[in-house]
């Protein structure tokens, strides 16, 4: 661990905010150089490196773009910034923890972790309703207390009161949260659906049918002690407020000019919604409301609403799934002491530019810096590409279609196999194993392995196999399902009619009902695959799991298949489904093909296990009847780069002293300290080497168990002077 810091450092083939810096545009021209230089390294991870889904979130604020069509009256989005389009016309809306789409599938991913139950039995509707109007309001009410609590404080002191500008200071904060919706109407919608609903249905809860019209009255008691409720007149309601609740009364005013200030064309309307909706007890109730027009406008209000919610879930849904993918990625690394902290590279740019003739050489300069030298803090270790192409071949076509059904869309973004085997190509001689999972979808999940096996993700793999590089591309399945298809529905509400007294009343018909449908949310296994094995590699991480781990050792030679390796070192996702038939586990231990994960029932010491876990972890190097283990090539690559160091780059005399019997040397070391769960050398491997003088070559023998690997490495002679 002194000489190699870190064997976990990963890189993300993929774009996440294209308005910022990319792999490609830091780099720069490369023509004439081998390397890059330490300012451009430090600039590049300044820019594009992460240790946690925090930082990333801060690093590359993930964003989508909005604008208005005038001619469909639709709501257009585009993870890209239309570049057609004046920029007063294009709402940036920030996908971070402010988001209600972002929000609640976190707060899904946390539930299910802490209910630990499987697809079948999880409520998904109770978290989906999150992003239904009347949720998003009851997250206003939270902010609207949080702002009158803390401006009720600001206001009982004095101007210079030091305490009293601290607390401006957090209703700066406050209000510029609130603020961020007064310019984005789709934002305020929600807001204008429940504040109809209220102001019509007076927040009784009931369909309101049937009931009179509203007033506002106080309770008091008679001269005989007879309770009454007498009605007040508007006059005196808005004197009562006035006398009551002047700091409510000042915030109102206080909403009024900001919102005014933040617009150059202000909507009366949306000043008063805003008002509305910050300062409640400001706004006295409306004498007279025009149901009809009301009713009128919610209902379009809600079915534009649902319009443009569907539209954005289609447009964000690639994004917010790569963003589900970091997070995926750091939530695996669970550890009480952090020590080997995996961090993630990501290149922000699409696999298919990077990989051009132009643009390789590139990406080749940043690995021989990072890569081909005897310091190590920047070394990649390993790779993620998400949502290669699957091309399943659909069920024939249709003369006629009868019924409706699923219209096949070609997904955006996906990455072809052509362009991951070019990857594997380029950067074979720098040794990065790679994580690569396929599109997300029904077909890639664990009910679909469940019933038809992994033949179509082996077959799609043939391309890659036999190759130089086979061995450092891991193919990783299923992938993660966050919201099954079929339970990926919400009911945004009801629409609203007026009864036969003229009284609003929510509709109690079926086709009344306004529902829309996420059509499925996924994560890449990819992602937590890598995230797997890079947090194997902290030593911390094994001896939070197993006693016996050295915290001299990284965690190259951890077998997550051995033991009960992968009952104690589990994934951060709870189980999906009952299992495996013993058929499909039959087709994969067969082989043993792939990184696959299982969500089996198990026990570990009478304790269940509610986690997914990794059943296989296989590159795609094979022996003809089984592919390779991951840890084999991880060992390899170790031995490679120690012995690279120690000799010097290669140095004759010194690598004769790295394997020597010498009780120094490393190949000793190594020898005396089997015991180890992480022990780069176990019971049955050996490790030796044969010098080729002649042709200055060297043979490093690594056997694992009677299985031999070789390694090659160029002699370097000596000089004359030596």
């Amino acid at each position: 661990m002194e000489t190699i810091t870190q064997t976990n450092r990963t890189i993300l083939f993929t774009e996440m905010n294209p308005e910022r810096l990319n792999l490609l545009t830091l780099i720069g021209d490369v023509r004439g150089k081998s390397s890059l230089d330490d300012d451009k390294v430090k600039e590049i991870n300044d820019e594009l490196l992460v240790g946690s889904f925090e930082e990333f979130m801060e690093k590359f604020s993930p964003v989508v773009y909005s604008w208005c069509d005038a001619t469909t009256g639709n709501i257009q989005y585009s993870l890209k910034k239309p570049e057609t389009i004046p920029p007063n016309c294009i709402t940036e809306i920030p996908l971070n923890e402010s988001n209600d789409l972002l929000n609640m599938l976190v707060t899904l991913l946390g539930a299910r972790d802490a209910q630990g139950v499987a697809n079948v039995d999880f409520q998904f509707s109770n978290i989906l309703d999150m992003i239904s109007p009347k949720k998003i309001m009851d997250d206003i009410r939270q902010v609207r207390r949080e702002i009158q609590y803390t401006y009720g404080k600001y206001m009982e002191l004095d101007e210079e009161d030091p305490k009293r500008l601290d607390l401006g200071d957090k209703l700066n904060y406050q209000f510029e949260q609130a603020s961020r919706n007064y310019n984005n109407v789709l934002a305020m919608l929600p807001l204008a659906i429940e504040d109809i609903k209220t102001r019509l249905l007076l927040e009784s809860g009931e369909s309101g049918k049937g009931q009179p019209d509203f007033k506002a009255g106080l309770l008091s008691m008679g001269e005989d002690g007879e309770l009454k409720i007498l009605e007040m007149k508007q006059e005196e309601s808005t004197q009562l407020a006035v006398v009551d609740d002047k700091v409510n009364l000042s915030l109102m005013q206080t909403f009024q000019e900001d919102y005014d200030a933040l617009n150059d064309t202000p909507s009366d309307y949306v000043r008063d919604l805003v008002v509305r909706t910050f300062c409640p007890l400001g706004s006295t109730m409306e004498s007279s409301v025009n149901q009809e027009m009301e009713v009128r406008n919610y209902n379009s209000y809600l079915e534009f609403y649902k319009k443009s919610k569907d539209d954005f879930v289609k447009a964000v849904k690639p994004l917010i799934e790569k963003i589900l993918g970091v997070k995926t990625f750091f939530d695996q690394y669970k550890v009480k002491e952090k020590g080997m902290q995996p961090k993630l590279l990501i290149t922000n740019i699409s696999l298919d530019m990077l990989v051009k003739a132009s643009n390789l050489p590139r990406m080749l300069t940043y690995l021989n810096t990072t890569n081909d030298k005897n310091e190590f803090d920047h070394t990649i270790w390993f790779g993620i590409v998400p949502d290669v192409e699957l091309n399943q071949s659909g069920g024939g076509t249709l003369q006629r279609i009868r019924f409706a059904g699923n219209q096949k869309e070609e997904k955006q973004g996906t990455n072809s196999m052509e362009s991951l085997a070019t990857l594997m190509n380029a950067i074979e001689p720098y040794r990065i194993t790679t994580f690569f999972s396929f599109c997300t979808g029904e077909e890639t999940t664990f009910s679909y392995i469940a019933t038809e096996g992994i033949e179509l993700y082996k077959d799609k793999c043939t391309s890659l196999m036999k190759k130089s590089y086979s061995e450092f591309v891991v193919p990783c399945i299923p992938n993660v399902t966050v919201i099954p298809k079929d339970k990926s529905g919400l009911v945004l509400d009801k629409r609203m009619i007026l009864d036969s007294e003229g009284n609003a009343a929510l509709s109690s018909e079926k086709e009344d009902v306004m529902k829309m449908w996420l059509e499925g949310i996924y994560v890449g296994a990819a992602y937590e695959a890598a995230g797997m094995v890079a947090a194997w590699q902290c030593p911390e991480y094994l001896k939070q799991r197993f006693r016996n781990t050295s915290m001299e050792y990284p965690g190259v030679r951890f077998d997550i298949e051995a033991d009960d390796n992968a009952l104690l070192a589990t994934t951060s996702m709870t189980k999906e489904i009952s299992g495996y038939t013993n058929a499909i586990k039959n087709s994969i231990n067969r082989t043993g093909f792939g990184f696959v994960f299982s969500s089996d029932n198990a026990q570990y010491k009478g304790q269940e296990i509610k986690s997914i876990t990794v059943y296989k972890a296989r590159n795609l190097l094979s022996n003809g009847n089984e592919f390779e283990p991951i840890y084999k090539t991880l060992v390899v690559t170790y031995i490679e780069r120690m012995l690279r160091f120690y000799s010097g780059d290669f140095k004759q005399d010194k690598i004769s002293k790295f394997f020597s019997s010498n009780p120094s040397s490393q190949k000793s070391k190594w020898d005396a300290n089997r015991q180890f769960v992480n022990s780069i050398l176990q019971d049955g491997d050996e490790l030796d080497c044969q010098i080729d003088e002649k042709n200055g070559m060297c043979d490093v023998l690594v056997t694992f168990a009677n299985n031999t690997r070789n390694l090659k490495v160029q002699l370097t002679r000596k000089a004359g002077n030596e």
